[in-house]
């Protein structure tokens, strides 16, 4: 039946008008105010993740959307950039057919945050694309540093469906360590299918702030 479902889909969505381009999604930087480098971590905004009609139609037919987010911390001392510190975290987005409702949450290790439930995936991207200040210790120092964010989108790929609902369940000890349920060789594939005729397998984001000193003054 599941498998089923999954053709009738990509048939569904094949025979839909053309997608239209990537534009407007993408990952900001913005430092903490000089006097306060050495004290908090940066804010990150990723508006317009939702910018790109392949996703549109994955979440409203029931397929989550992943959001992983990592931020690194570089001292540029000596002859080599070293990497400091650093953190991941996730955005789920997914949509109850049902209820005709938008969920997400955002999972920063053990810890699940509701961001809200919404009626229009707009309404769902601007929560998402609020600025975050994830915890991260601030660095310290006469170095000079940087910071460096990744985000990657993954729209039903093999890492998603099964880890998603464990993820919503409360059983993180199998999503956080990457364990996920066997499954079917056919329904994986399936899966994999639909992903890569849709176009919507991943979108991959990067973006590094200015250089700066945690003690500089301005």
């Amino acid at each position: 039946m599941l498998v089923t479902a999954l053709l009738t889909t990509v048939l569904a969505l094949l025979l839909a008008p053309p997608l239209r381009a990537q534009s407007g999604t993408r990952l900001d930087i913005t430092l903490p105010a000089a006097d306060s480098r050495g004290k908090e971590a940066p804010l990150l905004r990723s508006p317009n993740v939702f910018d790109d009609r392949a996703m549109d139609d994955l979440l409203v037919n029931g397929f989550p959307a992943r959001l992983h987010y990592r931020l690194e911390l570089w001292s540029t001392s000596g002859w080599f950039d070293h990497l400091k510190d650093q953190i991941e975290w996730d955005v789920i987005v997914r949509y109850n057919a049902l209820d005709h409702h938008f969920t997400a949450s955002r999972i920063v290790g053990k810890t699940i945050t509701p961001l809200g439930t919404f009626t229009e995936l707009r309404a769902v991207e601007d929560a998402v694309g609020q600025p975050f200040q994830p915890p991260m210790r601030a660095p310290t120092g006469h170095d000079k540093y940087y910071y460096n964010a990744v985000l990657n989108i993954e729209m039903l790929s093999v890492n998603d469906l099964d880890e998603v609902e464990r993820w919503l369940r409360g059983e993180l000890r199998p999503a956080v360590q990457g364990k996920k349920s066997p499954g079917t060789a056919l329904t994986r594939g399936a899966k994999t299918l639909v992903v890569r005729l849709l176009g919507g397998e991943e979108r991959h984001y990067e973006v590094r702030s200015e250089m700066f000193r945690p003690d500089e003054k301005k």
